[in-house]
């Protein structure tokens, strides 16, 4: 049997808010857009010559009751004003042989600038140790990041986070970030 490799991916994020809890995660998911598809979670590599593709053209690609592998970012509270939130991140090397790393990340009391730092910093360390760049881990990210990036050997990092205060009434909040893959 020939390898499952996929050859694309989008990212989503979305938010959804319910009395019931698994009901408020099913509208985190159609606000992301991905409702439709049977759902499975993967661990976090992102495969050589895998593209990233916007959203809207990934959107057009999935049939409803497919089969969908994603790394998923997934987060909920019932408490007013709590603010959640989910986040992956992606970090590409510049070698097209070799494969890339997506991190996912969910917390509590986080803003959406930091989050994002946190998993794109995530992914692009776990990349950097892989390819054997030597750096500080106790420094700042964006002193690392210059670093990744003047190494040659990382092209890009990027993230997609979804935050959210809890409902003012106590309705469950959930929120959602994913890579979904297509093939």
């Amino acid at each position: 049997m020939e390898p499952i490799v996929p050859k694309e991916a989008f990212f989503t994020k979305g938010v959804g808010k319910h009395r019931n809890k698994l009901q408020s995660f099913e509208l985190a998911l159609r606000d992301a857009g991905i409702e439709k598809c049977n759902l499975v979670r993967v661990s976090s590599i992102f495969p050589p010559h895998c593209k990233l593709v916007s959203t809207k053209l990934g959107m057009g690609k999935l049939q409803p009751g497919q089969i969908a592998h994603v790394v998923l970012a997934e987060a909920s509270t019932n408490e007013p004003s709590r603010l959640v939130g989910a986040g992956i991140g992606l970090a590409q090397p510049a070698q097209g042989e070799q494969y890339g790393y997506i991190s996912e990340h969910h917390d509590y009391g986080i803003t959406e600038p930091r989050l994002r730092d946190l998993v794109e910093d995530m992914a692009a360390t776990m990349l950097a140790t892989t390819l054997g760049i030597e750096f500080d881990p106790e420094t700042a990210y964006d002193k690392r990041k210059e670093i990744y990036l003047m190494s040659g050997k990382i092209i890009r990092t990027r993230a997609c986070v979804q935050t959210a205060e809890g409902d003012k009434n106590g309705l469950w909040t959930t929120v959602v970030a994913s890579a979904v893959f297509l093939y």
